[in-house]
């Protein structure tokens, strides 16, 4: 038998490796670059997404009601409520983070005062204006509020029982996704007379502006 020369040899039997390494290489490599056809789409950002615009415009501007009782200054409260103190009584609410009242209460002699400042937070701006608008309606007869808050309205009724009167004063102001809501009223005990209109309605609005700045500078999500 003739023995192969060295280069032959060595030729056999590299041979195979060079030809499955070829057809490995075949079978694992592509083209250099992927037709235009077959490319993916590159994903979409959230502002170009649908679920990105919705989640934009579902945003909320503030995520939880403030502390009620330290929304209003402590000379304004003396001033409408004469008498009460003024750390104020937080009402009870099944969720703090998105209801709060606080309330203040005082008999000055006999004239007598209450006042009440509520904050509500929604899901949406256009939740807020949807129950604005529902409440507004609700209280007609009253007037707009300009220069606070998104949307404002003030209303003022008087109510007589057992020849008392109270006059009440209620002034609803939207803003953002929450609505601010400041019920005030008097009664005077000796004359059975209301306070006027004007104050009353002058109390209440000073005390809303007061509530939706308070809002405005520490409640921000």
């Amino acid at each position: 038998m003739r023995t192969l020369s060295l280069p032959l040899a060595l030729t056999a039997r590299i041979s195979p490796v060079l030809v499955l390494a070829a057809a490995g290489w075949v079978l694992t490599s592509g083209p250099a670059t992927t037709p235009a056809a077959e490319k993916e789409p590159a994903p979409q950002s959230a502002d170009e997404s649908p679920s990105g615009a919705s989640t934009a415009a579902a945003s909320k501007q503030y995520a939880a009601a403030p502390a009620p009782c330290g929304s209003i200054a402590t000379a304004t409260l003396k001033s409408l409520v004469p008498g009460a103190k003024t750390a104020g009584k937080e009402i009870p609410s099944t969720d703090t983070s998105l209801r709060r009242t606080c309330s203040w209460n005082a008999l000055k002699g006999y004239d007598y005062r209450w006042l009440d400042v509520s904050f509500e937070i929604t899901e949406s701006d256009a939740a807020a204006a949807k129950s604005y608008k529902e409440n507004t309606t609700e209280k007609s007869g009253g007037g707009s509020v300009p220069g606070v808050g998104d949307a404002g309205y003030s209303v003022v009724n008087l109510t007589t029982e057992d020849k008392q009167q109270t006059r009440e004063g209620v002034v609803i102001i939207q803003a953002s996704n929450a609505l601010v809501t400041v019920t005030y009223n008097g009664s005077d005990f000796e004359s059975k007379k209301a306070p006027s209109t004007d104050e009353i309605n002058k109390g209440a609005i000073k005390a809303a502006k007061e509530a939706v700045a308070a809002l405005e500078s520490g409640q921000k999500a």
